[in-house]
């Protein structure tokens, strides 16, 4: 029994806007999803679900906006040099990213937001992240990256590469694709993620039993008056939603 992060879900008033500020960022194209509803986002190259190798992105209409508190999952973005970090920040802006404010100090990474106000950072040149595609890494703000690593090394078969007091650190155990990174940030969630990670079962293995899994790892359901769909809200230990998908 086994889960695997499949895609990046963001929320968005304009779902098909977003959906293509996202394909154009990432050098991807819009593969599917349903008109009005949602827009998914993948490599080039022909609709496949999942991708075997990318973390893609599903961005799915909501009604409401995003509020001005800073998202505490976002999307790093890699570069291969330093003129490639310039002109993607510069192509970025063009397609409607705008400067965005943390309280950062002095870093060598620009903080941009997409059009409807999520934030997401294009990381300087690293040499971690030059096999990683265009998304370097998945960033969870967290107040406890110990005990986050515990759950989610558990609820997924990704590999630990690395555990501190100030963060931990997951990738696919093939060595492929993006990181996943939860960083010990200040505050404490205040409002529903805009960003979230979407889970997936292998074929053969039953959702219902994974979520049974998750429950017992310290996962708690979450009522979204979703109905009855053909996945399952929860959260994690610091109550970050995310699903876990149907494989039919």
């Amino acid at each position: 029994m086994a889960l695997r992060p499949v895609q990046v879900n963001i929320k968005a008033l304009d779902a098909s806007a977003v959906g293509r500020f996202w394909a154009e960022a990432l050098g991807w194209s819009v593969s599917g999803g349903t008109p009005g509803v949602t827009t998914y986002v993948g490599p080039v190259g022909g609709f496949v679900w999942p991708d075997p190798v990318s973390i893609c992105v599903d961005v799915v209409t909501v009604p409401e906006p995003k509020t001005t508190t800073k998202n505490r999952v976002h999307l790093d973005l890699a570069t291969t040099s330093a003129t490639h970090q310039a002109e993607l920040v510069t192509r970025l802006k063009a397609l409607g990213a705008t400067p965005a404010d943390v309280g950062q100090d002095e870093v060598p990474w620009t903080i941009l937001a997409d059009p409807e106000g999520n934030e997401f950072c294009v990381l300087e040149p690293r040499e971690i992240y030059q096999d990683t595609g265009p998304i370097a890494r998945v960033v969870v703000d967290c107040a406890d990256p110990r005990a986050m690593a515990r759950f989610w090394d558990q609820a997924m078969d990704w590999s630990l590469h690395e555990v501190t007091d100030d963060h931990a650190v997951l990738r696919s155990a093939k060595g492929v694709g993006p990181y996943l990174e939860f960083l010990r940030t200040p505050g404490v969630k205040t409002v529903p993620d805009r960003v979230h990670l979407d889970l997936l079962p292998y074929p053969g293995d039953d959702r219902a039993a994974e979520v049974a899994r998750l429950r017992a790892l310290g996962a708690t359901d979450l009522d979204l008056d979703q109905g009855d769909v053909p996945w399952t809200c929860l959260t994690d230990p610091e109550s970050h939603e995310f699903c876990v998908l149907s494989t039919s």
